[in-house]
């Protein structure tokens, strides 16, 4: 009988569990449904970085960040146009999210302990890995930051490059000078000016500074790297639909280069693949779309818009591109780098 009643209680409370974790999955989310009744999502961007977030000659905004909002706003409406990109600062890029100015950020924001235990915002997955480096006219002769002792630093307000600098400075008994810019384009107006002897930042952004230079090979990125720099997006705390959502549109699109889906062949793996991965990840089943309360075709619609991880960052930096960034730790995992895929099942 005590058998009987453990086995009775047990399955009474798995049939709570059950319960609970329904009624949480039917929990709206006030964000989506703010996007929904707008018609289009409301995406934070850099102010202008090549690699991440610059206009293009037309005037349309063009890099990684940037078509991960499109890729983000496909996924929703099976449409990459329905975006509205708000560029912010360094120093207003959290306050316009918490506010609700912006849906999400996509802009070059580091993940760190206190910016998400702190600010009343969440980060997300991180897509792209980075370090804090510093780069200086290739002939001022200085091939360790080490030498720099004296020099003037231009630095961006509200980054974690200001505290890294100074930290490293302080830690090898050095004197610098910083000069402190609200935006990456006055910051690269000082360098080239002579205002500063070097610009700190990630190494990532430095390649995109160097690419937009009058003359590109006046300029040295040095190799030394100084943080860590795990870039992923921010949502407000609070929405946890929404939350899934971006956290797995983004494991999505790396899911796709692990599994060879691309923009041309999608519609073709989505008829004929056999793969019940590759069927759950495009939709053919419809079960993921429908835990995030999207259509379940919603990465498929994704990767139509924006192409797979290697795509998407090859297209902004690759090799072939003015960036000129090699994929480093931005490779697949299978191929010696960071990025790697959740299981989506």
């Amino acid at each position: 009988m005590m058998r009987r009643g453990l086995a009775a209680a047990a399955a009474a409370f798995c049939v709570t569990l059950a319960g609970t974790a329904a009624a949480q999955t039917n929990i709206p989310s006030p964000t989506l449904d703010a996007i929904r009744a707008r018609g289009n999502l409301n995406c934070g961007i850099h102010t202008g970085v090549a690699g991440f977030a610059l206009p293009d000659s037309r005037g349309e905004w063009q890099g990684m960040d940037v078509d991960l909002c499109r890729g983000l706003a496909a996924a929703i409406f099976n449409d990459p146009s329905k975006v509205r990109f708000i560029p912010l600062s360094s120093s207003t890029r959290f306050t316009a999210l918490g506010s609700g100015e912006i849906d999400v950020l996509f802009r070059t924001s580091t993940q760190t302990m206190l910016r998400d235990t702190t600010l009343g915002l969440r980060h997300v997955t991180t897509y792209f890995y980075d370090g804090h480096g510093f780069m200086v006219r290739a002939n001022a002769g200085v091939t360790r930051v080490r030498d720099m002792g004296g020099a003037t630093i231009c630095l961006i307000q509200g980054t974690t490059n200001e505290q890294v600098t100074a930290d490293y400075f302080r830690s090898v008994n050095v004197r610098f000078q910083p000069v402190v810019f609200e935006r990456t384009d006055q910051a690269q107006a000082a360098l080239v000016a002579g205002r500063c002897d070097s610009f700190g930042t990630d190494a990532s952004q430095l390649a995109g500074v160097r690419s937009s230079m009058p003359n590109p090979r006046e300029w040295t990125i040095l190799p030394e790297r100084f943080s860590k720099e795990p870039y992923g997006a921010y949502i407000r705390r609070g929405d946890d639909n929404w939350y899934d959502i971006v956290r797995w549109y983004t494991t999505a699109v790396i899911e796709a280069e692990e599994q060879g889906i691309t923009r041309a062949n999608a519609e073709e793996m989505r008829r004929t693949s056999v793969n019940p991965n590759t069927r759950r990840l495009l939709g053919v089943t419809p079960e993921l779309g429908q835990s995030l309360k999207l259509d379940p075709a919603w990465a498929y619609n994704a990767i139509r818009a924006i192409g797979n991880y290697g795509e998407l960052y090859e297209r902004t930096m690759g090799e072939n591109t003015p960036v000129a960034l090699p994929r480093g730790p931005n490779n697949l995992h299978t191929n010696g780098g960071l990025i790697y895929a959740l299981p989506m099942r």
